[in-house]
């Protein structure tokens, strides 16, 4: 088996493989959010390297290239704010109001949750950036000094639920604004909120991409100041 996995290519090629195939299945079964590609690929790819005892440093080493295209993956994020700029622009109090309030409240749940729980330093720091969307959240974790798989993990975890909650949630408090309903999933459950609200409409999901954005832009400068506060 070490010599299967030893291949140059096996990393690349494994995570390649299972993320076509969960993309499929999340589009055979109705977009569900459970199905998310991210999350399952995840999943899978945990499954195979603990079946085959894969070193993880190994792991990452063959999938170098797809580490590299983080990068540009993060510029492409700003596409969304230049497509709904004018719209943005024109609701910017509560698009502002809306940042702020849902940071706030989105730091201050992911705080008590830990502190409530018992959850050492590492732990905390790992849980911050949750809410922003995987390449900038990496980059933040690496920031804060924190493990970068356990802040992989809980990301997937938060935007998985939001995706699988969020929608209903929204529909329950009688929120029916496609904008407010985009903006909500995409401040808590970035990118894998944004693939599901996408359903319901391409307002919702343009409003949920550009709200992923700017929480992020907005997380990237307060959590470092927030870490040191409650870390210190």
């Amino acid at each position: 088996m070490s010599a299967l996995y030893e291949l140059p290519v096996f990393g690349l090629a494994l995570t390649l493989t299972i993320y076509l195939l969960s993309l499929g299945l999340y589009h055979r079964f109705g977009r569900p959010g459970l199905l998310s590609p991210v999350l399952v690929t995840v999943l899978g790819v945990a499954a195979v390297l603990q079946l085959t005892g894969m070193p993880y440093a190994l792991y990452m080493d063959q999938v170098a290239l797809l580490t590299l295209l983080l990068g540009p993956a993060t510029v492409a994020l700003a596409l969304p704010l230049l497509r709904n700029g004018a719209a943005l622009a024109s609701s910017a109090g509560a698009v502002a109001a809306a940042l702020v309030i849902g940071g706030v409240v989105s730091i201050a749940v992911t705080v008590g949750a830990m502190v409530g729980f018992g959850a050492d330093e590492a732990m905390l720091r790992a849980a911050l950036p949750r809410s922003v969307t995987s390449p900038v959240g990496l980059t933040i974790a690496e920031t804060l000094g924190a493990s970068v798989p356990m802040a992989v993990v809980l990301t997937l975890i938060s935007g998985t639920l939001g995706a699988v909650i969020g929608p209903g949630l929204l529909t329950l408090v009688r929120v029916r604004d496609e904008r407010a309903r985009g903006f909500a999933i995409g401040m808590t459950s970035h990118g894998i909120g944004t693939s599901r609200v996408l359903d319901e409409s391409t307002t919702s999901g343009g409003w949920s991409s550009a709200a992923m954005v700017l929480n992020a832009l907005a997380m990237t400068l307060v959590l470092p100041l927030v870490a040191q506060l409650v870390t210190a």
